[in-house]
């Protein structure tokens, strides 16, 4: 892998890899949380907006513009990025690439197109509030976050979002979407060398020979807050719930490696985490159960996600409080703690074998760090964790009194 700046200050990870597909992405650091002198879901109204037209391509065109190629082009906002990454034959890599650098230095914002956009986001607002199950959880991270520029909701609100008028757009993409706040990263079947040497001649020739440096992001303390324990009558047929706590940022490198198998073992994808075999599997309460881990560049957000029948779920919230207990009150036994690791080291080399999920985590990587960790570092991290790092970690994170809990009947 190659993995270094430009001298406009874009920075960019290259791998050779794959056989007859290439991916690539843009990542730009800057998300819901850098929406201050904004309406709320800008970020997001900027990411669905740079398809709908450039200097140089319509919105028509763009849309069918990798489709009629055989790829694939997508974007997605969170709190602290946007994202644009693409798919497609190797032998199209540079019309992507210059594809995405196109939509993020390029786009017009015609009103017209706004509006017909404003629809969209809009609906997505209103359908994402009919989903119990992600509504919840988006409320509880707000409730938890709430002063701080992260409880900001990624799609806005309904009121904030009819405001967002085209010129505050370009005015976000003009503070924001400047080399210095981005990352390039390419998984393609050619020699890392070439990419790299190609790529620098584009970035010249799209920037210009210099750039001004971006300033850091200015990480902010999260208000203390009691915990609150809020139950919303909703009517649903079905109960969400979510409890969960602060965690360790994106910046607490051993605690965070720490954060993420303890949650893994607890709620992680597979059918044998605990939550999911003594609520699903011994009593059938729910359908599914997760233990959500989330870093951001302040601090972290841990959530027990859930879903069941008005009449269990009093036995739900008791289970789940008895499978907290036993972590906090006791080390994980050496052969459970064994094949957690070893879990966890699998699911990272599955999801490594994946073109695109390898591409994006190197753009995450490379504006969090400014670097790719080095291949196995991930593995020696997991292996190097504790018994006993994991119980004060459970201590941490699932102490009754730090636990918060929003429930929708």
């Amino acid at each position: 892998m190659r993995c270094s700046q430009t001298s406009q200050g874009l920075r960019y990870a290259l791998k050779e890899g794959g056989k007859a597909v290439a991916w690539c992405s843009l990542s730009i650091r800057c998300g819901t949380r850098d929406e201050d002198g904004f309406p709320e879901g800008t970020a997001h109204f900027v990411e669905h907006t740079l398809f709908r037209g450039t200097r140089r391509k319509s919105a028509g065109v763009i849309s069918s513009y990798l489709d009629r190629l055989g790829g694939e082009l997508n974007a997605y906002t969170t709190k602290e990025e946007i994202v644009l990454h693409a798919t497609v034959l190797a032998s199209d890599l540079w019309k992507a690439v210059g594809l995405l650098f196109e939509l993020a230095t390029e786009a017009t914002f015609p009103s017209g197109e706004i509006e017909t956009e404003r629809g969209v986001i809009l609906d997505e607002i209103i359908s994402y509030k009919d989903n119990p199950y992600e509504d919840v959880y988006d409320r509880f991270e707000g409730m938890l976050f709430d002063g701080h520029p992260l409880g900001r909701p990624i799609l806005g609100t309904v009121r904030s979002v009819r405001k967002i008028t085209p010129q505050m757009l370009r005015d976000f993409v003009r503070e924001f979407f400047v080399p210095g706040r981005m990352a390039l990263s390419i998984v393609a079947p050619f020699d890392e060398k070439s990419l790299e040497v190609r790529l620098l001649k584009y970035v010249d020739k799209v920037f210009g020979k210099a750039g001004e440096a971006a300033p850091e992001r200015l990480c902010l303390p999260v208000p203390e807050r009691p915990v609150f324990d809020k139950t919303v009558e909703k009517r649903h047929h079905e109960v969400n719930a979510v409890l969960g706590s602060f965690a360790p940022s994106l910046y607490e490198e051993k605690e965070r490696i720490t954060a993420a198998l303890l949650c893994n073992l607890l709620g992680g994808p597979a059918s044998n985490s605990l939550l999911n075999r003594n609520i699903r599997e011994k009593h059938g309460w729910v359908y599914s159960i997760e233990c959500s881990y989330t870093q951001y560049a302040d601090t972290g957000i841990v959530a027990i996600s859930f879903g069941c029948d008005r009449p269990n779920l009093e036995s739900c919230l008791g289970a789940i409080d008895k499978v907290l207990a036993e972590l906090r009150e006791r080390p994980i036994s050496p052969s459970r703690l064994k094949a957690a690791k070893k879990q966890a080291i699998g699911q990272l080399a599955i999801s490594s074998e994946s073109g695109e999920a390898q591409c994006l985590s190197m753009g995450k990587s490379l504006l969090s760090w400014g670097k790719v960790p080095a291949e196995g570092e991930m593995r020696k991290a997991i292996e190097a964790v504790t018994a006993e790092e994991l119980q004060t970690m459970a201590g941490r994170l699932f102490s009754p009194e730090k636990i918060s809990r929003l429930i929708y009947l």
